[in-house]
């Protein structure tokens, strides 16, 4: 049997990082990858009982996550449809190259890690659109905001998928992923961020021609603020409501939901139907990525049936025997990221390593943190963000390894040395 169920495994992990040259959507393929797995392992184990409550074990988890991913995703879609980033980005003026990415990628690192880094990556490069005409800046810029915004999600529970996963799984707090992942996820940003800047010294920005067509029905400015500024601050109150109630976090963002709903339909209850509608929570539901969801689910169970199954042990086992020093192995998956999706290495990697021999906040947990976030920067098709930024502005896979890839690399030992002499020093 567990032969088997890694064949499988393997088969499915293959096609999710081989999407785009075989032209099968990565949701399709973790959902089969799931099916076949609990199959094979329900026929083959002769325990219906136990298989039925690991499934249920393991879906009640998978739904914790699923529940704040579409809590959090329709919350940003509510304050786009309201143009509320406009808060911030209108505030972006510049003339030099250099001080605009500078600007840029700090701005990226820190909404990263209040929204997420596929949300900021959106929003980030939409706005490159707006600032920059000329299509190689625009790839330069577009690829510095993947990484940015994969290295500000990585020191944040709620900025990228995989900390959220750690954070719910209870193999971190919400202070402690703070003030341990924080500086070492600065220098994997400021190292590529000092060398790319440096080339563009002296180069001066050119703006795109303003266009005077604008027929999408805006919200005012009140409404916009009240929006904008009650949807952040539901997402950054989820760590403290976690912490107050002691209640999963995705509770809390669905509270918030909530709450932001009540106050939309208020602000709007005068409008017509027609006038209303994109401005609805209710349209914003329709707009989020359920692909992405799905996606989630099916890689969460797969890499269940492979926990359940003590395959993972096993692998822990194999790792610790051969590699031994866990800064090494945590370091592998990090690079590993980079080739394929990072959501199964930290599913696979919770699954392999119990919080009774790892408690909460120990260097593993927090450096894996770090490496499967950031690592995810030095390919393009390494982190949802860098899928984003490829569709978003047709970026290469070759042009950014030529370009790009060297400096992320750089980059993530540079935060990975950084991480490792903070973590000797405090302790």
């Amino acid at each position: 049997m567990t032969s088997i169920l890694i064949i499988i495994f393997i088969m499915t992990y293959a096609s999710i990082a081989f999407e785009h040259p075989i032209k099968i959507n990565k949701s399709a393929s973790a959902l089969l990858g799931a099916g076949l797995l609990w199959t094979v392992y329900a026929v083959l184990s002769n325990n219906d009982a136990q298989v039925n409550q690991q499934l249920n074990e393991s879906v009640a988890s998978t739904a914790q996550i699923v529940f704040f991913l579409i809590g959090a995703m329709t919350i940003v879609e509510v304050i786009d449809a309201h143009n509320g980033f406009e808060v911030i980005t209108s505030r972006i003026k510049t003339t030099k190259l250099s001080s605009l990415m500078w600007l840029i990628g700090f701005v990226t690192f820190f909404l990263s890690a209040i929204l997420d880094n596929l949300t900021t990556t959106i929003v980030m490069i939409s706005l490159m659109k707006k600032l920059l005409d000329k299509q190689e800046d625009r790839l330069l810029f577009a690829s510095m905001v993947v990484i940015a915004a994969n290295a500000g999600g990585a020191w944040s529970p709620i900025g990228d998928v995989t900390t959220t996963m750690l954070w719910i799984g209870g193999q971190i707090t919400a202070a402690s992923i703070v003030k341990g992942l924080f500086l070492a996820s600065l220098v994997n940003l400021v190292v590529p961020l000092f060398i790319l800047s440096y080339s563009l010294r002296g180069k001066a920005v050119t703006s795109p021609l303003k266009s005077e067509n604008s027929t999408t029905i805006q919200s005012d400015e009140f409404e916009r603020n009240v929006i904008f500024f009650m949807g952040l601050g539901v997402l950054v109150l989820v760590p403290a409501f976690k912490t107050f109630t002691h209640l999963p976090p995705f509770m809390g963002i669905l509270f918030g939901l909530g709450f932001l709903w009540l106050i939309g339909d208020l602000l709007h209850r005068n409008k017509d139907d027609q006038e209303k509608q994109h401005l609805s929570l209710v349209h914003a539901l329709m707009r989020i990525d359920m692909s992405s969801i799905v996606f989630f689910v099916g890689i969460l169970l797969a890499v269940a049936t492979l926990e359940h199954s003590h395959i993972l042990n096993a692998l822990a086992t194999y790792l610790d025997q051969h590699v031994g020093r866990q800064g090494i192995i945590v370091t592998i998956i990090g690079l590993l990221s980079a080739i394929v999706d990072n959501v199964p290495l930290v599913a696979a990697s919770i699954g392999m390593y119990d919080l009774t021999s790892y408690p909460p906040d120990s260097f593993l947990w927090e450096f894996i943190a770090y490496c499967a976030g950031t690592g995810g920067s030095i390919l393009i098709i390494g982190s949802a963000a860098g899928v984003a930024a490829m569709g978003l502005e047709k970026i290469q896979f070759g042009w950014y390894l030529k370009k790009i890839s060297w400096l992320a690399l750089i980059g993530y030992f540079a935060g990975n040395a950084t991480y490792i002499l903070q973590y000797n020093i405090m302790h």
